[in-house]
């Protein structure tokens, strides 16, 4: 029996610095205190999966290096397959620096290291793997190439987290079946200014439908499911936020996990808006990632 969901993506270290705010160009900014955690988003986005009740392959690659070595052993205590992780003796696991200000907003800076080494031959190997998953999941902060050479590659449901934002090739485009961006990301790849209200986010997501279903997360406002010409907006339970670092990727695994289990895709937003939101009620990134018993809680079921 395959796996529910694999998850082909980044594998970093987070360095999280809580600020009084974000530095502008050239400012210090005085931080309050600083955490080392395990991140990346696909490792992230697993976890996520994971914690949800799903069994789940992570495919990836860290240094060799202790960083590395403690981000593996992390996913192994979350119940995450790592057969497909590979160990690079020529590069550092991926790190992101994270700031974290006040209002609980983020900004990050990734240096992929290992994760840019992740090269479609290594994908291939794992090409059982994929072909047997009910869902593919994977995002853009390791090489473009390979994450189209797993779509390629899958029989079950892809669904694309475009981010970091950058340029699709039409033959990633095709292959995904859900793409999920962030308002942000939508304005980039649809080449747009940064929507402000569901009309200019409906504008923008249409020029990226093609074939594929369009999510696009809008933060404390909820999501918009876009979907052979329907509209469905889902809103957001009202929460406290203390960081928001991890709720994006709590949402991709959330939804991953609710198509695994043939929920609609109106209902699997649904989903995964409420698991986003129960993410930024705790710090840091993969611990934020809730149970499925904290995402049914929090939406009533």
């Amino acid at each position: 029996m395959g796996f529910d969901i694999v998850v082909v993506g980044s594998i970093n270290q987070d360095l999280t610095v809580r600020v009084p705010h974000h530095p502008a160009p050239g400012e210090t900014v005085l931080g309050t205190s600083h955490v080392f955690g395990a991140g990346g988003k696909g490792a992230n986005q697993a976890v996520a999966a994971a914690r949800l009740g799903r069994r789940v392959a992570m495919i990836g690659r860290v240094g060799d290096d202790q960083p590395g070595r403690d981000l593996v052993r992390g996913l192994e205590a979350e119940d995450v397959d790592v057969s497909h992780v590979g160990v690079d003796g020529d590069a550092p696991t991926g790190l992101a620096l994270i700031t974290l200000d006040e209002q609980a907003e983020n900004a990050i800076a990734v240096s992929p290291g290992a994760n840019s080494r992740l090269h479609p031959e290594t994908v291939e190997e794992a090409r059982q793997v994929i072909v047997e998953a009910t869902v593919l999941l994977v995002q853009l902060e390791v090489p473009i190439e390979s994450v189209q050479e797993a779509a390629s590659l899958a029989t079950g449901t892809v669904i694309l987290n475009p981010a970091p934002a950058a340029a699709l090739p039409d033959e990633l485009s095709a292959l995904a079946d859900v793409i999920v961006p962030n308002r942000s990301e939508l304005a980039t790849l649809a080449g747009v200014d940064l929507p402000t209200d569901i009309g200019e986010v409906s504008a923008a997501a249409h020029r990226l439908s093609g074939h594929s279903d369009v999510i696009v997360t809008l933060g404390s406002d909820g999501a918009v499911v876009f979907s052979d010409g329907r509209v469905t907006p889902t809103v957001a339970p009202r929460i406290d936020s203390v960081d928001t670092t991890g709720a994006g990727d709590a949402f991709c695994g959330a939804l991953a996990d609710a198509l695994s289990r043939g929920m609609t895709l109106e209902d699997s937003a649904r989903w995964a808006v409420a698991a986003g939101a129960s993410a930024t009620t705790r710090h840091g990134a993969q611990t934020a990632m809730p149970t499925a018993d904290a995402v049914a809680r929090l939406i009533g079921d």
